[in-house]
């Protein structure tokens, strides 16, 4: 169980972000804030005395044109239409003239400032649109109320008038007309002569239908009057909720906490514990919904937490009251307000799970890595009295970020053991005298399948922590995580190190986790990657390496597949071995090329008694070649392959052309493009342009290089009949090639090869029970530094053994035989 940690850092000194939780249009808005920290927040808060909205002069009428210009109204013959069996337009035109009766004036907020100017502030003025308890926008997000221009403004009543002063009062029929007010139009004349004439209409009596008509325009004109004045005055709690989710977001802890109710020293610290408990880059709050009754109100809001890993984001809903105090609203402060799951003495945690690395198994899912003791360097949070002096101490130590470790620490569970950095014993035992001067650090030893494998050429290195691959990457620094170094372990990290699961928990005072918040989607253990290799042949491999004073590798492969049954080396003489170990390197093999020479000899129907004089010196094409010690005028091919007579190699391969040995080194494999998980050279040989030339790649140099790998697939190829290209993974195909001779050549060629094993250069590797067959060689390759070569097989196991030595004794045979005897 480890802290998680940042893609990027630690929060540390690292910029918040300074996005607005507020709504645009219906859209939430996390856009940089242009103005600064306040960008973007109401101007007012509520409480402040200031009107939140613009504001019209009083209503001096009910009639719809009288109406402010506010929202829309609805006509009157939008209503009556809606009314069945009513023709709105001859209802409407019937109507009386109704006259409303004068409006009180709404008296003004206290202390509610009027316009910059105006010396009356607001009185004698309505504010529109009134206060409204909850507002909520189409995204679900709350915002202000919508702001209607006011109407145009005309000359202000008299000092001490009422705005009703002005209404005229109602005139009985006939009545003479006021001084200045112009006369109502007269009706249009009536036609004489009609034979229908029309009835008087009668106004005093009002039919059912025209009653209906009446009350619908009256409480439209009521309702014209309430929205504009407003049918109570109540204080939204928004810009309250707004400013403090904005402070929240952007750190301004202190400020936030200046809107609660709580102890403005202990909410600080809260707030900003939720931001470093979680080791987070950013937090964004948007508010919800606010819904508000009287005095008090309720509000929520998203979260959304970046925990610095790319895809690692938490969401969740919370929700938080607020009570009006003397017409300000503040916000009743509880930890739950910062998660609903927090209660007093909780914090919140982050904890990252790595399922143990997957195991490289061989080809019967035995894994390659066996159990062995390594150390977890870790801490104690809670125990620690500077948490900064221990990561500094720490980092300046291992190499890695202080503020990525410190991180860690903070957002740990902090009564649990959190493990830092994991070594090896070696590792261990030269670090931890410094490690242990650092206060709070601590050690614990545990046992894993991490560091030790007995196929390590293969199977390769795993690094922890502390390694530079991971910081060459920029790989964020996390406690637990593992990387393949080299071999298969590098080749398939992804597969197996899996995908760690990060949660967030909430802990008790006691440093116990009560509750698990959220669990990051995708965590999965790694995969293990099944190899062809065989235990038992790598371990025999191992064992005959161990008893050798000199550097040697050895290399093996199944005949019948190709499938790479074991891979090992041991560096352990004063002559290092060539770079590239058994699956890559690339070198001269000397006289265990003759293998493919002799194949292409025997393609062209050279006897295997055919006689061939072994010569101390042979010129060919210019070029001279040599051969100690020499062998007797009689010997023949044969006698010749089993001594690794070069200069009678040389002699022989003036009956070859170049053509016909390039073709039976592509018949062998050699140059050919092999698909395996780690570098592998199949071998090379440039093209021959004279008889000196064909000479030297006949004797295995001249621009013949090969690796070990590559000399072993040939003999398994000698074997089988069919050559396979190698595999070092179960999943891998393998693809074949027939070998470049007839079956009676081949078998020739098995017998030159079986020859060489029981009385030429390999006798060294002859041992009872199933025959051996190859051949052996040596190449200088430095002064006083030789490279020895067995190139053969037993059963179905191909084998090369390359050994080192300041003599050119044919040691590796030696070794060959060893092996191949615990091998069966």
């Amino acid at each position: 169980m480890t802290a998680r940690s940042r893609e990027q850092g630690s929060h540390a000194g690292r910029p918040r972000g300074n996005g607005s939780p507020f709504t645009v249009f219906g859209v939430p808005v996390r856009a940089p804030l242009a103005s600064g920290r306040l960008g973007g927040r109401p101007a007012v808060r509520s409480g402040d005395g200031q009107s939140l909205a613009p504001e019209v002069p009083p209503v001096s009428e009910v009639a719809p044109e009288a109406v402010p210009d506010g929202p829309p109204v609805p006509d009157g013959s939008s209503v009556l239409n809606a009314v069945p069996g009513l023709d709105a337009p001859s209802v409407l035109a019937d109507a009386p003239v109704l006259e409303a009766p004068s409006v009180p004036e709404v008296p003004p907020s206290p202390g509610s400032p009027g316009p910059p100017g105006d010396p009356n502030g607001s009185a004698g003025r309505l504010s529109w649109p009134p206060q409204q308890a909850s507002i909520a926008n189409g995204a679900g997000y709350a915002s202000p109320a919508p702001a209607y221009p006011p109407p145009a403004a005309g000359p202000p009543p008299a000092a001490g008038s009422s705005p009703t002063a002005e209404l005229p009062a109602a005139q009985p029929r006939g009545a003479a007309l006021p001084p200045g007010t112009a006369p109502r139009p007269a009706a249009a004349p009536r036609r004489r002569g009609s034979r229908h004439r029309k009835p008087p209409e009668r106004r005093a009596f009002l039919s059912g239908k025209r009653r209906i008509a009446v009350v619908l325009v009256l409480v439209i004109g009521v309702l014209a009057v309430g929205f504009n004045v407003g049918f109570g005055s109540e204080v939204s709690a928004e810009p309250t909720v707004q400013a403090f989710l904005l402070d929240w977001q952007q750190g301004s802890y202190a400020q936030a906490a200046a809107l609660t109710n709580g102890a403005s020293a202990s909410v600080t610290t809260q707030l900003a514990a939720s931001y470093t408990d979680l080791d987070a880059t950013n937090e964004f709050f948007a508010l919800d919904r606010i819904t508000q009754h009287g005095d008090t109100a309720v509000a929520s809001y998203k979260a959304t937490v970046d925990l610095a890993q790319a895809g690692q984001e938490w969401s969740y809903v919370g929700q938080f009251g607020l009570s009006s105090e003397s017409g300000h609203w503040v916000i009743d402060w509880t930890p739950a307000l910062i998660n609903p799951r927090l209660g007093a003495g909780d914090r919140l945690a982050v904890v990252t799970q790595f399922a143990p690395r997957a195991a490289i198994e061989d080809m019967n899912g035995t894994p390659l890595l066996a159990k062995s003791a390594d150390y977890q360097i870790g801490v104690y949070p809670a125990a620690l009295k500077d948490p900064s002096a221990t990561a500094a101490g720490f980092s300046k130590l291992t190499g890695l970020d202080g503020q990525q470790v410190l991180g860690q620490i903070e957002a740990a569970p902090p009564r649990a053991f959190l493990s830092l950095l994991t070594l090896d014993p070696a590792d261990f035992r030269s670090l931890w005298p410094k490690l242990a001067k650092v206060p709070g650090l601590d050690s614990q030893q545990h046992t894993e399948r991490l560091f030790d494998s007995s196929a390590a050429d293969a199977v390769g290195q795993v690094g922890t922590e502390d390694s530079s691959e991971l910081r060459d990457e920029g790989a964020a620094y996390q406690p637990g995580m593992t990387v393949g170094l080299a071999g298969l372990e590098q080749s398939y990290q992804d597969d197996l190190v899996g995908t760690p699961t990060t949660s967030v928990v909430v802990v008790n005072g006691k440093g116990r986790t009560v509750a698990t918040l959220w669990s990051s989607a995708g965590g999965r253990a790694g995969t293990p990657v099944r190899t062809t290799l065989n235990s038992k042949v790598q371990d025999d491999a191992m064992e005959s390496l161990a008893g050798q004073s000199s550097s040697a590798e050895i290399v093996a492969v199944d005949t019948h597949t190709g499938a790479i049954r074991a891979v090992a080396s041991d560096a352990g003489g004063s002559i290092k071995l060539p770079a590239g170990g058994a699956l890559n390197a690339e070198v001269e093999p000397g006289m265990a090329f003759s293998i493919v020479t002799a194949a292409a000899l025997l393609s062209t129907g050279v006897s295997l008694k055919q006689p061939l004089p072994c010569e101390s010196v042979a010129d060919v094409g210019g070029e001279t070649f040599t051969y100690q010690p020499a062998s007797s005028s009689s010997s023949t091919l044969a006698s010749d392959f089993a001594d690794g007579c070069g200069t009678a190699f040389a002699n022989m391969s003036r009956t070859l052309t170049a053509q016909q040995l390039t073709s039976a080194e592509r018949a062998f494999g050699i140059g050919a493009s092999w698909h395996l998980p780690l570098q592998a050279f199949s071998g090379s040989a440039v093209t021959a342009s004279g008889e000196a030339d064909v000479a030297a790649q006949a004797t295995g140099t001249g621009g013949v290089l090969m690796s070990p790998l590559g000399m072993a697939t040939v003999a398994a190829e000698v074997a089988d009949g069919t050559g396979h290209t190698p595999t070092l993974v179960s999943a891998d195909p393998s693809t074949t090639r027939q070998a470049p001779l007839s079956a009676t050549e081949l078998k020739e060629l098995q017998q030159l090869m079986r020859l060489a094993v029981t009385s030429g250069s390999a006798r060294a590797a002859n041992v009872s029970g199933t025959p051996v067959y190859g051949l052996a060689g040596v190449v200088q390759s430095a002064p006083h530094s030789y490279l020895s070569w067995f190139v053969g097989y037993r059963g179905d196991l191909a084998v090369t053994v390359l050994d080192t030595g300041s003599t050119a004794s044919q040691a590796a045979a030696g070794l060959a035989g060893t092996f191949l005897k615990s091998a069966g």
